[in-house]
């Protein structure tokens, strides 16, 4: 059964799950197959319309949302500049942490190359 099927056509932001980093998706919600999500973004590069499209399967999905028209349109705005440096802030923050516990860099062992 398709869990985010109401999404169909819509603007959405996704956040998922590579490995240990979790990154952002925008575009037009165009499939759901039951596993996966397909997202589809249209941008003008060098004069030339192209398009870009991804599957997410859903076991990496973290948030979906519904992406509005004034958040798009408001994206030179003050509240959506200071939302992105609160959000910059909490990630420097976040890694500052993560890193503090973790050596620069380890020694790797010279091992024999085996045939």
């Amino acid at each position: 059964m398709a869990r985010y099927s109401a999404f169909l056509g819509r603007r959405v932001e996704v956040h998922y799950r590579a490995g240990d980093i979790l990154l952002p998706a925008s575009g037009t919600f165009v499939a759901d197959s039951g596993r996966s999500i397909f997202l589809e973004q249209s941008f003008l590069q060098r004069g030339q319309q192209r398009h870009f499209r991804w599957e997410i399967p859903y076991q990496y999905i973290v948030r979906l949302e519904e992406k509005t028209e004034d958040e798009e349109n408001d994206s030179g705005s003050a509240r959506t500049s200071a939302s992105s440096t609160e959000r910059k802030d909490q990630v420097s923050r976040a890694s500052a942490s993560a890193s503090a516990s973790v050596p620069g860099l380890l020694p790797l062992p010279n091992r024999p190359k085996t045939a």
